[in-house]
């Protein structure tokens, strides 16, 4: 529900819970006044309009403060007459807080107090219904908290097996790693065995002819021996 009012030769519109500003009103803050100067009312689709004041309609208003408003300037020239006038005001106000709205009976105050109260309680249910879901989700992630760490506990084992198994096979590799040494090795004594004898047969195959020689010497030095004579048949 909202109004028009009339106050110091303005007009305003106001609803409840509105503050403004109007003309200085000889009043004291704190104090509640009723303006009775209400042009329209409406609510909702129905409206009152006044000729010109709307009959059985009162807006209620608290005084909050006395004011100054900001400093407005007045200016006046005269051409050719060498007049020039520069003039400064601040408006007194009243600061007004409107409280209540009444037409025909039903009051607007009351009407938005309800209100409050429905959206409280609605509210209050929306926290609850939140509250209970958040403790829900709470539950449901200790449940998957202790889940987790089970299941990180039953593969922590299987981790220090891999390990274990990782350095038995690095064991095994280092143990195997000798043998091929080994082996080498006894490869090189073989290879060193047989360049020996190698060069042992190569040593005999070159005394050889040396002892050829001397026997081929000595068949040199022996005499011919003498030619036997043909027997011709002259002498038979």
């Amino acid at each position: 529900m909202y109004a028009v009012i009339e106050t110091g030769g303005k007009q305003y519109r106001v609803e409840v819970g509105t503050e403004l500003q109007v003309e200085l009103l000889d009043v004291e803050p704190g104090k509640t006044i009723t303006l009775e100067r209400v042009l329209l009312v409406a609510d909702g689709d129905e409206a009152a309009i006044g000729r010109p004041l709307v009959a059985n309609a009162e807006v209620s208003a608290e005084v909050v403060r006395q004011m100054r408003g900001e400093k407005t300037i007045s200016f006046k020239y005269r051409p050719k007459a060498r007049s020039r006038v520069k003039k400064g005001h601040r408006q007194e106000l009243t600061v007004l807080r409107i409280s209540d709205i009444t037409f025909g009976g039903r009051s607007a105050a009351k009407d938005k107090a309800k209100a409050d109260r429905d959206a409280k309680t609605e509210r209050q249910h929306l926290e609850e219904a939140a509250a209970a879901q958040a403790a829900k989700d709470a539950e449901l992630a200790a449940k998957l908290a202790v889940g987790a760490e089970a299941a990180a506990k039953k593969a922590a084992p299987r981790k220090t097996t891999a390990k274990a198994e990782a350095t038995d096979s690095d064991a095994k590799a280092d143990a195997k790693a000798p043998k091929t040494t080994t082996a080498k090795a006894g490869a090189t004594k073989t290879t060193k065995a047989d360049a020996t004898k190698a060069d042992a047969k190569a040593d005999a195959k070159a005394t050889k002819p040396t002892t050829a020689k001397p026997a081929a010497k000595k068949a040199a030095d022996k005499p011919a021996a003498p030619k036997r004579p043909r027997a011709t048949k002259k002498d038979e």
